[in-house]
């Protein structure tokens, strides 16, 4: 077990998963809600935690699957522990490692990416997990430009990637994605 995987175990025991979704929902939910989804659709949460934006999103009449991966167990068995619908799916697993068969329409990863040990080998491998024209929403509060969070990988005790908004597009491309990049500022940040 490395030291993510720790973390985040003990964050899903002591509550800090409620938390994590108490603090990312407006935000988040006003990003999901601006997304014109196709009529059917699939959906893959990296770093999925409780599982909150995989139950909100296969709670939508079109979403046919809604995936959530977490390499925190403790996570998971929290996720499952709050399964809605036959359309949600957790697995304990890290974007890295995870051999999965399937494609998905969209992808999403709220705070995660940062915590990967080979960046631009994850992206590679989220950008195949794609459909052709599928979209990957990978949201962030962790890079240089934000001088806020620039204490967190001390604060943590873990290596994080920091990158500045201009290598995350860099990063972003090498993998093969087109970038457009939208900030959605959460309303009780300052």
């Amino acid at each position: 077990m490395d030291k993510v995987e720790k973390t985040f175990d003990s964050w899903a025991k002591s509550g800090r998963a409620e938390l994590m979704e108490e603090e990312h929902y407006k935000t988040v939910s006003r990003f999901l809600d601006k997304i014109q989804f196709k009529n059917e659709f699939t959906f893959l949460d990296i770093g999925c935690g409780n599982g909150w934006v995989i139950r909100k999103i296969a709670n939508l009449p079109n979403c046919k699957k809604a995936v959530g991966i977490d390499k925190s167990s403790n996570m998971i068995k929290a996720a499952s522990s709050k399964k809605q619908s036959r359309k949600e799916v957790f697995y304990t697993a890290d974007i890295e490692t995870w051999n999965y068969k399937g494609r998905f329409d969209y992808i999403f990863s709220m705070e995660s990416m940062y915590y990967v040990k080979d960046l631009s080998h994850s992206l590679s491998k989220i950008y195949k997990l794609l459909k052709q024209d599928g979209e990957f929403f990978c949201g962030t509060d962790y890079y240089k430009d934000n001088k806020s969070t620039a204490h967190w990988s001390k604060m943590l005790k873990l290596d994080l990637h920091l990158l500045s908004k201009s290598e995350w597009k860099k990063i972003l491309e090498s993998a093969g994605f087109k970038t457009v990049s939208r900030r959605v500022k959460d309303r009780q940040s300052k």
